[in-house]
């Protein structure tokens, strides 16, 4: 019983979660209110504030639950970039613009961070610790174009920062324009085309990896 009560919870959270998302993303975040989510939900106000503190703690978790292709174990991590670190980068880069295309929730979740929040206040701080999660993967990028110039698969006409800089300017410009837009370009058509002219100005050639897998 006490394990049903659990999941039942779990449930609820979850269908809270995902009704956020849609409102968030048809109103706004300002525009919305918990008992706008709490009414399209089928629940009580006092049922969101069993699981949120407030609307930015609500908004918080629906980002916590977003799964980056970098959030992987550190030891599994390590193992693949020992092997082909320029392969893990263009795995993740791949697998990350795969998510924006095919997965529409995921998708929401980044034009509502991008395009309909207002960031004041608590917003605001909630939006400078999640730029901090942001910069643990250009660590990670910058850490495998390390290994990447190394073992000769980049030249080093740029230092490791300065092509990981490049390729998060790349791919967040491509989606923040791609996501407030969509008719401005086909994104699956024009990521891999990009990101490979990206690569042969690091001196990779022949290598349409991300072509394969978007």
């Amino acid at each position: 019983m006490v394990r049903r009560t659990k999941e039942d919870a779990q449930e609820t959270r979850n269908r809270i979660l995902d009704i956020a998302v849609e409102v968030f993303y048809r109103q706004g975040v300002a525009q919305t209110s918990l008992s706008d989510i709490a009414r399209e939900a089928g629940v009580t106000r006092g049922a969101i504030y069993w699981h949120f503190a407030n609307k930015v703690d609500l908004f918080d978790a629906m980002l916590d639950r977003l799964i980056c292709p970098l959030k992987i174990n550190s030891s599994e991590r390590e193992a693949q970039l020992a092997v082909d670190p320029l392969g893990f980068v263009l795995s993740a880069t791949a697998e990350f613009i795969g998510k924006m295309t095919d997965d529409t929730g995921f998708r929401r979740v980044f034009e509502i961070f991008w395009h309909k929040c207002e960031y004041v206040g608590e917003m605001a701080n909630l939006r400078d610790s999640h730029l901090e999660e942001g910069k643990n993967h250009i660590d990670i990028i910058e850490h495998a174009l390390v290994l990447a110039q190394e073992k000769g698969q980049i030249d080093r006409t740029l230092t490791p920062h300065q092509a990981t800089i490049g390729l998060i300017a790349l791919i967040d410009g491509l989606l923040f324009n791609w996501t407030k837009n969509p008719e401005l370009f086909p994104l699956n058509d024009y990521a891999p085309r990009i990101i490979d002219v990206w690569l042969a100005g690091l001196g990779v050639r022949n290598r349409p990896v991300l072509a394969a897998s978007v």
